[in-house]
């Protein structure tokens, strides 16, 4: 049973009402921007209240990296239906933009370029990070195989290509907040689809 929180929510609404918050904060402003003064005030609670909850800025940001991480991490490893084709990489985006609709600034809080350089919330970060590259890494290799291409260098570009992709895909998203998960999926087997051999 959670504990009560304040003015009738509980403690673990009003932390996941605090990170949704956070998250876009964080995601729209980078982590040396962002400003706990403003999350609390869009929240419409009190600073000390943010830090009752989570201790410090750091404190949330670990919060709000690892409630998008798991929620990634288990969108692309659910996405296996079709391994080793080219369907595969439909298939994780469809599960990402299911997965994130709710927190569209996942993918840019996961990977601000304006994270610390050392400390805990970089290796946080870094750690998620890690797991869906190796995961990118493993697709790309069975894709490449299965098409009789085993040049390392080809791997190395595939994977490149994709992390870069994906980052973009989810930038237009955030641009267009009118798309929906299924308007997404559909919108990238369109155009990934027209990139294919004719």
């Amino acid at each position: 049973m959670s504990r009560a929180g304040t003015k009738g929510v509980s403690r673990a609404e009003r932390e996941q009402q605090i990170l949704a918050v956070a998250i876009e904060e964080f995601g729209r402003r980078g982590h040396a921007r962002a400003s706990v003064a403003d999350i609390a005030a869009r929240a419409g609670i009190s600073k000390p209240l943010v830090y009752g909850y989570f201790d410090s800025r750091d404190g949330l940001y670990l919060a709000c990296l690892h409630h998008v991480g798991r929620l990634l991490v288990d969108a692309v490893a659910a996405a296996r239906t079709h391994e080793g084709s080219p369907r595969h990489a439909l298939d994780t985006l469809a599960a990402v933009f299911t997965a994130i609709d709710g927190c569209r600034y996942a993918w840019s809080l996961l990977y601000d370029p304006t994270l610390p350089a050392a400390g805990p919330v970089h290796d946080t970060a870094h750690h998620y990070r890690g797991r869906l590259a190796g995961m990118g890494a493993a697709g790309s290799a069975r894709l490449l195989a299965a098409a009789g291409h085993r040049d390392p260098l080809d791997h190395a570009f595939l994977d490149h290509l994709w992390q870069y992709t994906v980052t973009a895909v989810m930038r237009w998203w955030i641009d267009h907040p009118e798309q929906s998960p299924a308007d997404m999926a559909a919108r990238s087997a369109r155009v990934l689809g027209a990139l294919g051999p004719r």
